[in-house]
């Protein structure tokens, strides 16, 4: 069993930054390979990045290329997104999720936290 806890959500203008954490509870955090996922109000769940057990390898979708950057700390159970240059479509409620296998869908993702709100204004 996992338990994800995700915090660092906020209020930001355009152009700004936030860095989101997600803190995992889990026997061997190496076992899972991390993601964020985001969903925006009337919108499905859309895969931001991922990034394998290791860290050596990561993944980003279009819209966030260049601009985030996800991370982790396997000693301390943890999983980063650093957002730069904030837009108003990024806009939406960020989630961390965990998967043994690598995917960029959201079903391919077995465990997931609360959930954390982000809003960028313009």
């Amino acid at each position: 069993q996992v338990q994800l806890v995700e915090s660092g959500g906020g209020l930001v203008q355009a152009g700004g930054s936030l860095r989101l954490s997600c803190a995992a509870s889990v026997h061997t955090f190496t076992n899972y390979n991390m993601g964020w996922f985001r969903q925006a109000p009337g919108k499905e769940r859309e895969f931001v990045a991922q990034i394998r057990w290791s860290g050596t390898s990561t993944s980003y979708a279009d819209s966030v290329k260049g601009r985030f950057t996800i991370s982790r700390d396997n000693a301390k159970n943890t999983v980063f997104l650093q957002m730069n240059s904030l837009k108003p479509e990024d806009t939406a409620v960020y989630y961390c999720a965990a998967a043994r296998n690598v995917g960029t869908t959201r079903y391919e993702y077995d465990y997931w936290g609360q959930g954390t709100q982000v809003t960028v204004s313009s």
